[in-house]
């Protein structure tokens, strides 16, 4: 008797028709058999074996390099399920609309069977997916960024719990390309792109859109957040969770390098874009990292911003929409010095007089975890790592402080509502534009966000001593656009002033937004940041934060009734506090 997925296989495959069914096993056999297909159609150019060994560059459709936020959707029965922070279609009209186009989709092509599991194989906490893809692409990155094949195969054996991905590149037109989550089914169908955003399912689709929903439903928290832990001298650890709107350094945090001003600490990487939060046996948060790779934003990586993984992709590892060499080795902007001549994302010849960008300024990289010099030993325990600070950043040039702390649970949960950034090159929108961005999740809530909040707030009352939570920006500028402060491996001079205020052992200055640090607790010592610098990085602009709390009251009004009373609350106390005189 057929097992659910087959029967579910079967099905797909009487629709889009392919010309064969390939179960993907996850084999290194596999892998190159894959690749040297991929090779011989020009799908993949293989890059200069000597210097980036089993690396591969790949070109996507010039009208496919982003996440498509406008066509993508959320289906639920009813439409305030899904809430004004999701494109919504009913379940029925997405399934005819969207299902014809799957109607002969993979003639001709053969369709991959991916079976995978986002968290340690062996974790309470893991999940499996099945992505079905006509792209070969898209299978050998899932590999990369999943524990796929047999292992999921054999985790899931005869159940049908598992989330169903159903994945073609169609035509490539953006006039029939569709990203659908059906979260009430636990269902993800996506056509007419093969951008890893779009195409790899397990990432932003699983992992967040489908895995929020759940959490909410089950008592945990699917977040767009990175993983680490700080070592410090004394060789206490203190694991921490991070949101960042994509390209806003979240992976240069995640593998930070202590500057050598720093000796003795160490911080350890557990994951860079996602972690899944929930209550463990002590009554504590622990994060898992669900991903087993990384896909990060090529542009402006290099040995200064992230050493750690300049030397993890020097191997096993795609780019895709990045310049290359003529010595057969990929660039990008901010890497390095220009080469004197190129062949640009589209494969055109270019050069520094070209006037145009050599990489797409959102090309990418995937490539495997595990060789990242940082990595923890820790990030694959099946049960996670203690969270004892949780942190919400974005790119503000003003405004934002460097770093200050919530009162308490619920003012921090209100701090990551609040949150806003400048939009980047990650997703198909103006860059450079202020927007909302609560817990960086505003493209990746599964769910109205109102309930979202609600949710956040139980969580507090689940947790027997909930993290401490922080907002920082390090894009802090001067009237003239200077960066205020320095970056990068300094940052961790901020997360050990946060650190200290974990454990107790630091004082900060209490103002109408937060816990400020004291100028003194930040150590300056061997940078370039003047005390009289320090003070505008920490100094609170309360008529800024006045005009800022009517930019929050309008956010939160489209949210109606669903929005908690406790998150106005915070809204009207942040305005009372501000309008008293110092």
């Amino acid at each position: 008797m057929p097992t659910p997925l087959e029967r579910w296989i079967d099905e797909v495959s009487a629709i889009t028709q392919p010309r064969n069914v390939h179960w993907c096993d996850g084999s290194d056999a596999e892998y190159r058999q894959l690749v040297g297909e991929m090779l011989q159609t020009g799908t993949l150019l293989e890059l200069n074996q000597q210097e980036y060994p089993g690396c591969y560059l790949h070109r996507s459709d010039p009208n496919d390099v982003a996440r498509t936020e406008h066509l993508t959707f959320v289906c639920t029965r009813a439409k305030v399920a899904a809430g004004p922070n999701n494109n919504w279609m009913a379940p029925a009209e997405a399934k005819e609309k969207v299902g014809a186009l799957f109607k002969g989709a993979m003639k001709g092509r053969t369709m991959y069977v991916v079976p995978y599991v986002m968290g340690p194989v062996a974790s309470p906490y893991a999940q499996v997916g099945v992505e079905i893809t006509d792209s070969p692409y898209v299978a050998v990155s899932m590999r990369t960024m999943t524990r796929m094949g047999k292992p999921a195969l054999e985790r899931l054996g005869t159940s049908e719990s598992f989330v169903k991905g159903l994945h073609s590149l169609g035509d490539l037109s953006p006039e029939r390309r569709f990203i659908l989550h059906f979260p009430e089914e636990r269902t993800i169908w996506s056509i007419g792109s093969g951008y890893g955003g779009n195409a790899l399912l397990g990432k932003k689709c699983h992992a967040l859109r489908i895995a929020s929903f759940a959490a909410r439903q089950e008592g945990w928290l699917a977040e767009h957040m990175l993983i680490l832990g700080i070592e410090e001298p004394n060789g206490r650890t203190t694991y921490i969770a991070a949101a960042f709107p994509s390209a806003c350094g979240k992976t240069n945090l995640a593998m930070l390098v202590p500057p050598k001003t720093m000796p003795g600490y160490k911080v350890w990487t557990i994951g860079d874009d996602i972690a899944w939060l929930n209550v463990g046996p002590d009554g504590r948060l622990w994060a898992i990292n669900p991903e087993a790779g990384f896909f990060g934003v090529a542009p402006g990586t290099n040995n200064k911003t992230n050493p750690n993984m300049m030397a993890t992709i020097g191997q096993n590892s795609l780019f895709t929409n990045v310049a290359l060499t003529p010595r057969g080795t990929p660039w990008w902007e901010g890497m390095s010095e220009p080469p004197a001549e190129a062949l640009d994302w589209q494969g055109r010849p270019w050069t520094p007089q070209s006037g145009s960008k050599a990489a797409h300024p959102n090309s990418r990289f995937t490539t495997p975890a595990r060789q990242c010099p940082s990595m923890s030993p820790e990030w694959e325990s099946p049960g996670g790592v203690p969270i004892s600070a949780l942190f919400f950043g974005g790119r503000r040039a003003s405004l934002v402080p460097l770093v200050f702390q919530g009162f308490d649970w619920p003012h921090g949960v209100f701090l990551g509502a609040t949150m806003n950034s400048e939009t980047t090159a990650a997703a198909t929108a103006k860059v450079g534009v202020v927007r909302q961005d609560p817990m960086a999740m505003l493209p990746f809530c599964g769910y109205n966000m109102g309930d979202y909040f609600a949710h956040w707030l139980d969580m507090g009352s689940r947790v027997a001593k909930p993290p401490l939570v922080f907002r920082v920006n390090w894009f802090r500028q001067s009237p003239e656009g200077k960066f205020l402060w320095p970056g990068f491996g300094d940052n961790l001079r901020v997360l050990r002033w946060a650190i200290g205020r974990v454990h107790g052992q630091l004082d900060a200055e209490e103002t109408p937004i937060g816990w400020v640090p004291r100028a003194a607790d930040i150590d300056t010592g061997g940078i370039d940041v003047s005390p009289a610098v320090m003070q505008d990085l920490l100094r609170v602009d309360r008529a800024g934060w006045l005009e800022a709390a009517g930019g929050q009251r309008q956010f939160f009004e489209q949210f109606g009734d669903r929005l908690p009373r406790a998150m106005w609350e915070q809204q009207e106390a942040l305005v009372r506090r501000l309008g008293i005189s110092t």
